[in-house]
């Protein structure tokens, strides 16, 4: 009978690594109708730095527009990438590595996302991440879905109820609860709806109290934003694992579309050195030789983990990890 080496959760995996930092990433599933076998073409050149565990995200409901008789338009709901929890199950059992599904308040309700805690249950993955998410691209603010939570402190509450047995309408007494490890999102350049970064630091010890058991943050290009995030966060008493996140720039734009959709600040030598470069080849390279060095100072410090935001991409992951673990 098949036996998974590997059925932990991520703080397990962080308290038998003893102090070594481990190496983890995130994709994003493939758009409805393309072949999952390129996302597996992505993930095979990174499995020979033995990630304990893959993120998966997942996408809220988008608006699209059918055409119908008379130049009318109908307006429909959709989700481009659905699938997340499947890619978990077939990455869990194809590679023997722990798959995490992104859990998101908007675009679900809460009997959808007890629905789909149960999945997971059912299918094993003992690890989920929990995000509010972001707005709608008709929508100048996030606002939650009817009956959906309003906030990730929100989300957490629901998955640690699940884990004592409390659904939304009854409470079970039984011995097979649900047993997930809860994974929430930090900002070490504050969320940009905070109005400080004090502030947003005790709304994520609120989501450590409801029952959230590690952090990833979100990507930064300067250690220092990190290093005095987490300071900031031991002060105030959050104790739990806070995994730094790692995003390589790779193309000119990022310069506009980072600082722009994830309002942070790129460091003055970065932007610098990208603006030097000829092509995105060179600008690529820029990316990859910064990520290490990021990487290096972080395993130097003692980080329980380096995730890289690969966006389904992995070569330059691949040159990144091949220099660092």
């Amino acid at each position: 009978m098949f036996k998974r080496n590997i059925d932990m959760k991520v703080t397990e995996h962080i308290k038998k690594a003893k102090e070594k930092t481990l190496f983890s990433f995130e994709i994003v599933p493939p758009k409805k109708g393309q072949n999952i076998q390129e996302l597996y073409d992505n993930i095979d050149p990174l499995m020979e730095f033995k990630p304990p565990f893959i993120d998966v995200t997942t996408s809220r409901e988008e608006y699209v527009y059918i055409p119908k008789e008379k130049d009318l338009l109908e307006k429909k709901i959709t989700r481009m990438r659905p699938g997340t929890v499947g890619i978990c199950a077939s990455l869990k059992y194809k590679y023997d590595v722990d798959a995490i599904p992104h859990v998101l308040c908007g675009g679900f309700t809460k009997e959808e996302t007890e629905y789909v805690l149960v999945d997971c249950h059912y299918l094993g993955l003992d690890n989920v991440m929990a995000l509010r998410g972001d707005a709608r691209k008709d929508q100048q603010y996030f606002t939650a879905s009817n009956g959906g939570n309003n906030y990730a402190t929100d989300l957490v509450k629901q998955i640690n109820d699940l884990n004592n047995g409390k659904y939304l309408h009854d409470i079970v007494e039984t011995p097979y609860k649900s047993d997930f490890c809860i994974g929430v999102a930090g900002y070490p350049e504050k969320h940009f709806e905070a109005p400080c970064l004090e502030s947003d630091i005790k709304r994520l010890k609120e989501k450590v109290e409801a029952g959230a058991d590690y952090i990833v943050t979100q990507m930064f290009f300067d250690n220092k934003k990190y290093f005095d995030f987490v300071k900031k966060a031991r002060e105030i008493g959050i104790d739990v694992p806070i995994i730094p996140g790692i995003k390589p720039l790779a193309v000119k734009r990022h310069l506009q579309i980072l600082p722009q959709i994830f309002r942070l600040d790129l460091p003055p030598d970065l932007v610098s050195a990208v603006e030097k470069c000829k092509n995105n080849k060179e600008i690529r390279q820029v990316g990859i030789e910064w990520s290490i060095a990021q990487s290096k100072e972080l395993i130097k410090a003692g980080v329980p983990v380096v995730h890289y935001y690969s966006m389904g991409k992995s070569s330059n992951i691949k040159a990144i990890a091949s220099e660092v673990f």
